[in-house]
C-alpha cells in the first residue's frame, strides 16, 4: 500500500500539471473527463508494473508489445520534435509575430472610398437674391477617392472625385439640374521629420527584428526540450536499472535466508540470524517498491515530452529504454565550443537583435526631435455642366426665354479640358520652442543602448563560463564514472569473499549482509554516475545552443 501511495502521489502531481497545461479552456468538462479517464488507465498500469516486477517483462528493442514498449533515445527525440506541445506552441509564434509585420505593411497599401448621398434643403428668405421666398435645393452626391502612404521617404498621395446633381426652385440659377465634377490630387511629402524614418517603419522595423527574436526563442525552446528529452531518457534508464538492482539485491537476500534457514536446521547457525537476514530481506523489499515508485515517475516525465495528449497511445504504455549509457569521449576543443556559443547562443542573439531594435528607436526619436518641414502640393480640375437657361435682360428683373439642353457629360468634358484648373504648392515648417519630447526619448534611449551593449559583454562572460563549466562537468562526471565501476567491481570481490568465508564458518551474518548492501550501494552509485555523465554531455551541447532556462528573451521596449 505504501508503495501504491508513494506512486498515486508521484502521478497526481505529474498528471495535474500535464492536464492543467493542456486544457484550452478553464471549464471544458469533456476534456477533463478524458483526461481523468487516462489518468486511471495509466494508474491501473502502474498498479500492474508494482505487481509484476520489471526484470520479468523483457520487451525487444524497437518493438511494440501490447503495453509495452522499446523506445531508443534517438526516437524519443525524434517524437518529442513531432509530439511536443511545448515546441507546437513555440512554432506558432513567428507566425503571430508575422501578422503584426503584415498588419502594418498594409498601412502602405492603397486605400479607396466613396460617398453616396442625397440632401434636400430650404432656405430662409433672408435675401432679395435668394431667388424666391421658399428656394429648395435637392443634391445627389457621388464621390470617390484613393489615397496611400509610400513606403520610402514618408510620404503620401490622395486622389479624389466628387460629383454632384442639384436641383433648386431658384429663379436666378443658371442651371437646373446642375452637376458638378471636381478631380483633385495632392500629395504631402516630408523633407525632415519623417523623411528617413517614421513611426509605421519604425514600428515595421522593430516588428521585423521581433519575429526574429520569436524564431530565436523557438530554436531555444526546441534545443532545451530535446535536451529534457535526452535527460529523462537517461534518468529513466537509471530509475529502471535501479529496480534491477533492487530486484537482485532481494534475490540475494531472499537466498540468505534460505541458506541461514538451512544453517539453523542442521544446527551451524544460531536462530537469531535468520532474524537478521528476514529483516534484511524486508528491507530490500521497502528498498525496491520505492525503486518501482521512482521509475514510474521518470516514465512519466519522460512522456510529458513525447506525446501528445493523454490521449496518445503511447500515454497508456509503459516504456523500456533500449540504449544504456555507455562512455563516449569527452569534449576537447573547449575554446571551440566556446566560439560556437558565443555564435549561436539564442540569448547572446536576441541580446545583439534587441541591441538593433534599441539603434532604431534611436533613429526615429532623434528623426522626430528635428522640425516639422512639409511640402504640400496639389492640382485639381472641375466642370459644371446641365441644362441652362437662356435669359432675356440682365439683372433681377432678367427672364427665362429658352433652355438649352445638357447634362453630367457636358460636366465631364469641361472637366477633361481642364478649362478650370486649381493648384496649391506650400511648405509647412513647425518646431516647438524650447525642445520637444522626442530629444528627451533619444537622450534615453542613448542610455538604453549603453546598457544593452554592457549586458551583452557580461553575457558573453557568462556564456564562456557556464560552456567551460559543462566541460568541467563532463570531465569530472567521467572520473565518477571511473571511481565508482572501480568500486563496484571491488564490492563485487568483497561480496564474493564474505560469501565464501561465511559459507565456511570464518565469518557472520552481519558481514555478508553489510557486503551485500555495499554491492548495492556501489551499482546504484555507478548507474547514477553513467547517467550522469552522459545528461552532463547533453548539458554540454546544449549550453552552445541555448541557456539552461531556453527561450530567445524579449525585446527592450
Amino acid at each position: 500500500m505504501k508503495r501504491v501511495t508513494s506512486f498515486a502521489i508521484a502521478l497526481v502531481i505529474s498528471l495535474g500539471a500535464t492536464a492543467f497545461a493542456q486544457q484550452p479552456v478553464a471549464n471544458d468538462a469533456a476534456r477533463q473527463d478524458s483526461v481523468v479517464k487516462q489518468a486511471m488507465r495509466t494508474y491501473q498500469q502502474g498498479l500492474n508494473d508494482i505487481k509484476e516486477p520489471a526484470s520479468s517483462r523483457a520487451v525487444q528493442p524497437g518493438t511494440s508489445s501490447g503495453d509495452f514498449r522499446g523506445l531508443r533515445l534517438e526516437e524519443a527525440v525524434s517524437l518529442a520534435l513531432e509530439k511536443n506541445l511545448d515546441i507546437q506552441v513555440a512554432k506558432l509564434e513567428p507566425q503571430s509575430v508575422d501578422y503584426t509585420v503584415a498588419g502594418l505593411r498594409n498601412s502602405y497599401r492603397p486605400a479607396l472610398s466613396s460617398t453616396f448621398g442625397m440632401r434636400d434643403q430650404y432656405q430662409l428668405p433672408t435675401s432679395t437674391l435668394n431667388g424666391g421666398t421658399k428656394v429648395n435645393n435637392g443634391t445627389a452626391t457621388y464621390n470617390f477617392g484613393l489615397s496611400q502612404n509610400v513606403s520610402r521617404f514618408g510620404g503620401a498621395f490622395t486622389v479624389n472625385w466628387s460629383n454632384s446633381r442639384v436641383n433648386t426652385s431658384n429663379t436666378f440659377s443658371t442651371f437646373n439640374p446642375s452637376f458638378q465634377t471636381n478631380l483633385v490630387g495632392a500629395f504631402t511629402q516630408p523633407l525632415l521629420r519623417g523623411f528617413k524614418i517614421d513611426n509605421t517603419r519604425q514600428q515595421l522595423m522593430v516588428s521585423l527584428i521581433s519575429r526574429e527574436v520569436s524564431e530565436e526563442s523557438a530554436r531555444a525552446t526546441v534545443t532545451q526540450t530535446l535536451a529534457n528529452v535526452r535527460n529523462a531518457y537517461w534518468d529513466l534508464v537509471f530509475a529502471q536499472s535501479a529496480v534491477e538492482v533492487a530486484v537482485r539485491a532481494q534475490e540475494l537476500a531472499d537466498k540468505l535466508v534460505e541458506d541461514n534457514q538451512a544453517r539453523v536446521e542442521v544446527g551451524t547457525l544460531a536462530p537469531l540470524d535468520i532474524v537478521q537476514a528476514q529483516a534484511e530481506a524486508a528491507t530490500r523489499r521497502q528498498n525496491l517498491a520505492a525503486a518501482e515508485a521512482t521509475a514510474q515517475t521518470a516514465e512519466l516525465a519522460l512522456k510529458r515530452y513525447i506525446v501528445s495528449g493523454t490521449d496518445d497511445p503511447m500515454w497508456r504504455q509503459t516504456l523500456r529504454p533500449v540504449d544504456l549509457p555507455s562512455i563516449e569521449p569527452p569534449p576537447t576543443d573547449v575554446e571551440g565550443a566556446v566560439r560556437t556559443a558565443l555564435q549561436n547562443r539564442t540569448d547572446i542573439l536576441t541580446a545583439r537583435k534587441n541591441l538593433d531594435s534599441n539603434d532604431v528607436n534611436i533613429r526615429y526619436f532623434k528623426n522626430q526631435s528635428m522640425p516639422a518641414l512639409d511640402l504640400n502640393a496639389s492640382y485639381g480640375v472641375q466642370g459644371l455642366g446641365g441644362t441652362a437657361f437662356i435669359r432675356s435682360g440682365t439683372g433681377i428683373e432678367s427672364r427665362v426665354t429658352g433652355t438649352i439642353p445638357g447634362g453630367y457629360f457636358d460636366a465631364l468634358s469641361a472637366l477633361t479640358g481642364r478649362d478650370y484648373p486649381t493648384w496649391n504648392l506650400n511648405v509647412a515648417m513647425s518646431y516647438p520652442i524650447g525642445g520637444n519630447q522626442a530629444e528627451a526619448q533619444y537622450a534615453r534611449a542613448r542610455v538604453q543602448r549603453n546598457q544593452a551593449t554592457t549586458r551583452i559583454r557580461a553575457l558573453e562572460v557568462q556564456i564562456a563560463a557556464e560552456v567551460a563549466n559543462a566541460a568541467l562537468t563532463v570531465q569530472s562526471n567521467l572520473k565518477r564514472v571511473e571511481a565508482a565501476t572501480a568500486a563496484r567491481e571491488l564490492a563485487q570481490k568483497r561480496l564474493e569473499a564474505e560469501q565464501s568465508k561465511f559459507d565456511v564458518g570464518m565469518t557472520t551474518n552481519f558481514f555478508v549482509v553489510q557486503a551485500q548492501r555495499d554491492l548495492r550501494d556501489a551499482a546504484n552509485t555507478e548507474l547514477r554516475a553513467l547517467a550522469d555523465y552522459r545528461k552532463s554531455l547533453v548539458n554540454f551541447e546544449r549550453s552552445q545552443q541555448s541557456p539552461a532556462g531556453g527561450g530567445g528573451g524579449n525585446l527592450a521596449q
